[in-house]
């Protein structure tokens, strides 16, 4: 298993300085999430081989490996112009990934296409259906590339998503059925995915190869009253990344679950909610994902 830090809190750093900071708070490997200087949201990678050149050497200088990293582009766009782009991204992020040693691929099933012109269309092409066919054409393209580079690809059904609950997420990766793409499980997204956490890690099982850890309250508990947004009727949702025990999350059934299904893939902090205290919360997530590795791996 590999303990990666996924750094977005820490995104002010250098890469250089960022392969030192992830030493110092405990962890081992880096989950490259999206960053200006590297992989930017949603258009071409900032990547030259200058700076793959200087990653590398500090990544070997403070003993740290690359565990992953995260492109987001909109690959499952109805709107065919901003596919293709997200096509041209992909293949160029791939070929990164093999220069960097192909570390694990991960990404969102996706929101569609972009706000901008979605939200002011009046012909129906921003429909779940045509977003799923969108990421259907993708997958024809790509997973053929993932395969002859001997990449993997993780996905996960992300709040907002066109899919947003595990099972049918996993139905789409079985039906695909290539070794190039496997699922993702981020725990903070748990109340989206399923009402049973034990049920919904277990119905990933032989898919499963990365996992994010964080914690977040239950936004259905208490009669769909454990938040209120005013106006009444807003569209508004909560979407939280907190420090483990911050939230509602059973941990153990969350660390023991995947113990009984055999992960043994990534599992990443992924805390959002206090950059004012960004060091400390790394430090004291990975003593806590430490304790149940622990406790259930022995």
């Amino acid at each position: 298993m590999k303990i990666a830090l996924d750094p977005y809190m820490h995104r002010h750093l250098s890469l250089e300085q960022l392969c030192r900071a992830t030493k110092e708070m405990g962890f081992d490997y880096i989950e490259m999430s999206p960053r200006d200087d590297f992989v930017k949201w949603w258009t071409r990678p900032r990547v030259y081989s200058e700076r793959l050149a200087s990653f590398k050497k500090a990544m070997k200088e403070y003993d740290v490996g690359l565990a992953t990293i995260q492109p987001m582009y909109r690959w499952s766009s109805p709107y065919e112009d901003e596919r293709q782009v997200a096509m041209d991204n992909w293949k160029r992020m791939i070929e990164i990934a093999v220069e960097l040693d192909n570390p694990l691929l991960i990404s969102e099933f996706g929101r569609g296409g972009s706000p901008e012109r979605s939200n002011v269309d009046r012909q129906g092409i921003h429909t779940p259906e045509a977003c799923e066919n969108a990421f259907w054409r993708s997958m024809d393209e790509l997973v053929p590339i993932l395969e002859r580079e001997g990449l993997v690809l993780s996905v996960e059904p992300h709040p907002e998503d066109w899919v947003e609950e595990m099972n049918p997420a996993i139905e789409i990766i079985k039906t695909i059925n290539s070794p190039a793409l496997k699922a993702s499980y981020i725990a903070p997204h748990s109340f989206y995915y399923g009402d049973d956490l034990a049920e919904t890690i277990r119905m990933t099982q032989g898919e499963l190869v990365h996992a994010r850890v964080a914690d977040t309250f239950n936004h259905k508990g208490s009669s769909q009253l454990r938040y209120i947004v005013n106006p009444p009727g807003s569209n508004a949702r909560v979407h939280q990344h907190l420090d483990m025990g911050e939230g509602e999350i059973d941990w153990d059934v969350f660390f023991k679950t995947l113990h009984e299904i055999g992960f043994d893939g990534v599992l990443s902090s992924c805390v959002f909610a206090w950059e004012e205290r960004a060091d400390d919360s790394a430090r004291f997530m990975r003593d806590r994902m430490q304790h149940y590795i622990n406790k259930y791996w022995g």
